[in-house]
């Protein structure tokens, strides 16, 4: 493996991609840096989400980008963790007039990072607390 900065640079630049295919609307660019098989699950304002990768950039490409809506990029990571070939990320996006955490779980094949796996989840402003 090669060393963790190394590896953090590259999840880095996957999650700045996966910033910029939401913020944007950009279904290209986000199909690239997820699994054709990846699952994206969670909830939204309480409602179960559950879709495949597939169904979920369909979504993207049918809605307006929080860019053409006129929304400042409000997107971040909070934290990457990584042991050997395998990632998570924990990022927190606000749109929409919501307030996302998303867990993406990220797996190396070969030299390339790529997102297996989203989780996500809408959190009431107020009622999140960060753990010590």
């Amino acid at each position: 493996m090669n060393n963790y900065k190394d590896n953090a640079a590259a999840v880095a630049a996957v999650l700045s991609n996966y910033f910029e295919g939401v913020f944007s609307g950009n279904t290209a660019l986000l199909g690239s840096i997820f699994h054709p098989q990846a699952l994206v699950a969670g909830d939204v304002k309480g409602v179960p989400y559950f879709k495949t990768v597939a169904q979920y950039l369909d979504g993207v490409k049918n809605r307006k980008s929080p860019q053409e809506l006129n929304e400042p990029f409000r997107m971040e990571i909070v934290s990457i963790e990584i042991i050997n070939s395998i990632a998570v990320a924990k990022t927190h996006l606000q749109m929409f007039e919501y307030n996302y955490y998303d867990l993406l779980s990220l797996n190396k094949t070969g030299e390339k990072w790529i997102i297996v796996n989203k989780l996500l989840t809408h959190v009431n402003t107020g009622s999140h607390v960060e753990p010590d």
